[in-house]
């Protein structure tokens, strides 16, 4: 055996070697002993505590038993340790922050820590009027498209963390060459709405606002848990489809996501209940139609300055006059873009929760602290 062979294997037996040293070192980390959050209802991610640092692991939504992510989370003011396990390094509480969707922004400012977000994509679409003008005054920079996001403006701004909503097989282009830590939230691939709230204690780990994030879900839990009970009072069970068809295709949500769970707790039938998907899915007209021709309720969101009428729905088409709910005017629509539905729809489902109630079950009597908030009947 010639010398160059004998220092190749003696190569390849030392990396093996220092491979096993780092893989045994880091699964020393994680056997040692560690405090597990208790979890009442996510699914989604899990939250252990080492003496040095926290680790959130964020399950795949759309692959069962792996992984979409692991964040390895040390305070600012405390010294890196000598030995990190695999996943992302965030130095908490987070600040700088680029905020790809009104949902995370408007948690960031329930979380009373709006001033870290420095960037937002889409802010034609927030209804928060704090941070609406905190963009219009130059504070917070309209960073463009969440799918294409100015990546340019992301760097000049001098941002430090990305909060983004991760979707199957979709990545995020040229900000994942940026070397910024991503924080990928996936709480609307929960399945019912209070796994998908109970994220804000995820969201009040990075900014170091855990109590406060414990007393909010706390309350979210009182008052819908509250509502649903009152919901299984009811002596009937309408049926209800949602949304409409956009070029060839209609989206639904899965019989499996936390918005099929909402119908269930609010006392009605989702025609869609027995999809398996945990997330929207398409479905041809005609499937809807088939399904859903006699449902009792049609509930819609759009985005308009102008109210969207029956006028509307038959001009865009023609079709849609052949299911029950639109002859007998049961339509009721949310406007996102005059309501604040998406910033408030992942902490405070209570709220949407309240308004099917009042729309499938007028008879029942709910608290009157509960006025009609997002959806209206169509005009």
């Amino acid at each position: 055996m010639n010398k160059t062979l004998i220092l190749y294997y003696i190569y390849l037996c030392l990396a093996f070697f220092c491979s096993c040293q780092r893989g045994q070192k880091e699964a020393d980390l994680l056997t040692s002993p560690a405090v597990c959050d208790t979890l009442s209802y996510a699914t989604g991610f899990k939250v252990e505590r080492f003496d040095d640092f926290t680790y959130v692991t964020l399950n795949d939504p759309w692959n069962e038993g792996r992984i979409l992510h692991r964040y390895i989370l040390v305070p600012k003011n405390q010294s890196l340790p000598d030995q990190l396990p695999e996943g992302t390094l965030v130095r908490i509480p987070i600040d700088r922050v680029v905020v790809y969707t009104s949902v995370h922004a408007s948690i960031l400012e329930e979380l009373g820590e709006e001033s870290r977000i420095i960037g937002v994509c889409e802010p034609q679409y927030l209804t928060s009027e704090r941070i609406k003008s905190l963009v219009a005054d130059g504070t917070i920079a309209n960073v463009g498209e969440a799918v294409s996001p100015n990546i340019e403006k992301i760097v000049d701004i001098g941002t430090e963390v990305l909060l983004a909503s991760p979707f199957e097989n979709i990545g995020y282009g040229a900000a994942e060459k940026l070397g910024l830590p991503i924080i990928e939230g996936a709480d609307y691939m929960e399945t019912t709405a209070l796994s998908r709230a109970e994220w804000i204690k995820f969201y009040g780990l990075l900014v170091c606002k855990e109590a406060l994030a414990d007393s909010l879900f706390n309350s979210t839990e009182k008052n819908y848990e509250e509502l649903k009970q009152l919901a299984a009072t009811a002596q009937s069970r309408p049926t209800v489809i949602t949304e409409r068809k956009y070029g060839v295709s209609w989206s639904i949500p899965g019989g499996r996501s936390y918005m099929a769970s909402i119908f269930e707790d609010a006392g009605s039938k989702y025609v869609f209940d027995d999809n398996e998907k945990k997330g929207a899915t398409s479905v041809s007209f005609e499937t809807v139609l088939e399904r859903g021709r006699n449902a009792d309720y049609w509930l819609m969101k759009y985005a308009s300055d102008k109210p969207f009428t029956y006028a509307n729905l038959r001009s865009e088409y023609p079709p849609y006059e052949y299911f029950d709910s639109f002859r007998n005017k049961k339509i009721y629509t949310c406007n996102t873009i005059q309501t604040p539905y998406y910033d408030e729809i992942m902490l405070y489902p209570e709220f949407l929760l309240a308004d099917m109630i009042r729309i499938f079950h007028p008879e029942l009597k709910l608290p009157d602290r509960y006025s009609q908030r997002y959806y209206f009947p169509m005009q």
